[in-house]
């Protein structure tokens, strides 16, 4: 431990799947998705590739945009772990696609069988310690006891049973014939929160470096994010809830928001699904900003604040 930090280094626990990759089983492409099939890239030198047919394991595999670049530049700050709840075979065969000559992980691959918990992540099998780990991970009840170390993931769905498997009934990237943007995706805004974590935790933190905590760290770079906004929810939680203990009002906390129940003239943001309503109406006199709450989770999982023009509220009818 002492080593790395004088190394200038943290380590970097990265899940696998809809984190850095998404999979499917062959016998799971539709239609749609067959012309994938001929577009494969060579095995025999994975380096210039993204998109693999495993035959002997029936699958294929497709890296998010940006994942060599990521790892490239992540290694030169973090010791890095991949721990997936996929099997060890799998574990070793992703990891022989993302780092073809070893020169990241290095051997340090956990995979579900390696945990102490079923169907649970933990830092207890990384060869760090908690106050030195940022976790990325599209999953956040998979890491129970160490959700202060994790950066959510947004969910890289590539392929259509990708979106089956979580209910969604829309087309993926592979049916569009589209894909993450590689400069704008969700690998290139993430490796900026990290340096920006690494940067705080070595350098603007004030104590001893061996008590240092990188999830100070981590909960002073996220409060950046909505530092200057005043929310009003309207509308959004249920009747009779207290809208303190709602996810997106503890969201934007976290974020650095200040949430209140009314509006006043400091109130600079009215989050809304009907722009009908009184506060919604009241957020467009004022020429205040009126965003779904989508803008909330995007802005939660870029770690930045998003343009609000993105998030608009539909003119439902007031009821």
């Amino acid at each position: 431990m002492k080593n790395l930090l004088r190394h200038k280094k943290l380590y970097l626990v990265l899940d696998l799947d809809h984190t850095l990759l998404n999979s499917t089983q062959i016998n799971h492409l539709t239609a749609e998705e067959e012309y994938l099939k001929s577009q494969s890239d060579s095995l025999q030198d994975v380096s210039k590739g993204s998109l693999f047919m495993l035959e002997f394991m029936h699958m294929m595999t497709k890296l998010r945009p940006f994942v060599r670049t990521f790892l490239k530049e992540a290694s030169e700050i973090f010791e890095m772990y991949i721990y997936t709840m996929g099997d060890r075979p799998y574990a070793l065969e992703m990891a022989k696609l993302l780092d073809p000559e070893k020169e990241y992980f290095n051997g340090r691959v956990i995979s579900r069988d390696d945990g102490t918990q079923k169907h649970q992540k933990g830092l207890d099998v990384v060869l760090g310690q908690e106050s030195a780990a940022v976790i990325l991970d599209d999953t956040e009840n998979a890491w129970p006891n160490q959700k202060d170390n994790l950066i959510l993931m947004e969910r890289y769905h590539f392929f259509a049973s990708s979106c089956r498997q979580f209910g969604f009934d829309c087309k993926s990237l592979s049916q569009l014939k589209s894909d993450e943007s590689e400069p704008d995706g969700a690998l290139a805004s993430i490796l900026k929160i990290l340096r920006r974590i690494h940067h705080f935790f070595f350098y603007e933190l004030d104590s001893d470096l061996a008590r240092r905590d990188v999830r100070q760290a981590l909960k002073t770079v996220r409060a950046e994010a909505l530092k200057d906004c005043k929310i009003v929810f309207s509308r959004v939680f249920p009747m009779k809830f207290q809208p303190e203990n709602h996810h997106l009002w503890i969201m934007a906390e976290q974020l650095g928001g200040t949430c209140s129940t009314e509006t006043d003239s400091s109130v600079t943001h009215v989050v809304s699904m009907n722009a009908g309503t009184q506060k919604s109406r009241w957020a467009v006199k004022e020429n205040e900003f009126l965003v779904h709450p989508r803008w909330i989770e995007a802005t939660n999982f870029f770690w930045q604040k998003q343009p609000e023009e993105n998030f608009p509220v539909s003119q439902t009818k007031n009821q």
